[in-house]
């Protein structure tokens, strides 16, 4: 073959540093926008996006030139460094460590921008840590409950 072919969409799970509420429906969608932006500069593409208070999804086209992993750090880390500029919170927001990004055939996109559409009405009926360990089961992934989570810090 005489060129380079790609289609790598992943669905992208990641909450805020444990767990607490600090995205708002405010200005969630102009931190999509933002990460879009971010995206981008990694040759990606943000396809869709959603999320509560305490975690966002992403529908992301990435281009193979990138490590999934160093793709995923630019945008926490920028992102973070955007909402922390505009002081968005009123203190130092993070995300978690860690993140959980699954493949996604082309045949299930519009499933996919349809369910991080309706974050909302999902979370209304589902926490975050019972629709990710069921993302983990449903791809098949091996994991061990006890270190999927950070700590909680009750303040």
């Amino acid at each position: 073959m005489s060129s380079t072919h790609h289609g790598i969409l992943l669905h992208v799970v990641f909450s805020t540093k444990h767990r607490h509420p600090h995205l708002a429906d405010s200005w969630r969608d102009e931190l999509f926008a933002v990460i879009g932006g971010i995206a981008k500069e990694q040759q990606a593409l943000l396809l869709a996006a959603g999320g509560v208070e305490d975690h966002i999804h992403l529908l992301l086209k990435m281009h193979p030139k990138f490590a999934i992993s160093d793709t995923l750090r630019t945008i926490k880390a920028n992102s973070s460094g955007w909402i922390n500029k505009e002081n968005k919170i009123g203190c130092r927001h993070e995300w978690q460590r860690g993140y959980g990004a699954f493949s996604v055939s082309q045949s299930m996109v519009e499933t996919v921008r349809s369910y991080l559409a309706r974050q909302r009405e999902h979370h209304q009926r589902q926490t975050f840590q019972d629709e990710y360990l069921e993302m983990l089961r449903r791809h098949q992934i091996e994991f061990n409950p006890q270190y999927v989570f950070d700590e909680e810090i009750v303040s």
